[in-house]
């Protein structure tokens, strides 16, 4: 009886781990192939969202680093990966062109030119920030960042500071950045 039952919970397991066609038999033929599904991994079981931004210059070819942005675990249950006429996704990050003009807005002065970069693959857990994308801007962009719980648990407490709560590495426009340190702010 034991062998019988345990090989049938290897059946059904093997089962369970075949691969999956990346589109529905109905879908038509020219949609969006959905993204594999360890393209896009949220295990957190903290509140990261907010804005993660450079406690000093973090530049990357012509391109500024402006932020990361996390959501809300909410926003990445939403997200599936395959949206195309989106400018939003649970994990973003956002350049600016310093040569560019400042432009007013309703935060304050900016750069006018930016570039949002959205994901092709990410993966954030209560731990790690990991990022992949493209954008026709700034071309391949990677972070791959530590979170520092205790430093955040403090920023959250203080509704933003300047202490790094993230260090990592960033690559955009063929140049790679370490040890880029991140404070992290609320937003509006």
């Amino acid at each position: 009886m034991r062998i019988t039952t345990l090989a049938a919970v290897f059946a059904v397991l093997g089962a369970a781990a075949c691969d999956r066609p990346a589109q529905p038999a109905d879908a038509p033929a020219d949609a969006p192939a959905a993204p594999a599904a360890s393209a896009f991994s949220y295990a957190s079981t903290a509140d990261l969202s907010g804005f993660y931004m450079p406690t000093s210059r973090v530049r990357a070819g012509k391109w500024d680093l402006d932020h990361v942005f996390v959501g809300q675990a909410a926003e990445f249950q939403a997200w599936t990966g395959v949206e195309t006429e989106t400018t939003f996704a649970p994990v973003m990050i956002e350049f600016s062109d310093p040569a560019s003009p400042m432009a007013e807005t309703e935060l304050g002065e900016t750069r006018s030119v930016k570039a949002r970069v959205l994901p092709t693959r990410y993966a954030v857990s209560d731990d790690r920030i990991e990022f992949e994308g493209t954008s026709p801007e700034t071309g391949l962009v990677r972070f791959d960042g530590r979170i520092d719980q205790g430093a955040l648990a403090s920023s959250r407490r203080n509704l933003g500071d300047e202490g790094v709560v993230v260090t990592g590495t960033l690559t955009a426009g063929g140049q790679t950045v370490n040890d880029v340190k991140l404070r992290w702010w609320m937003g509006d």
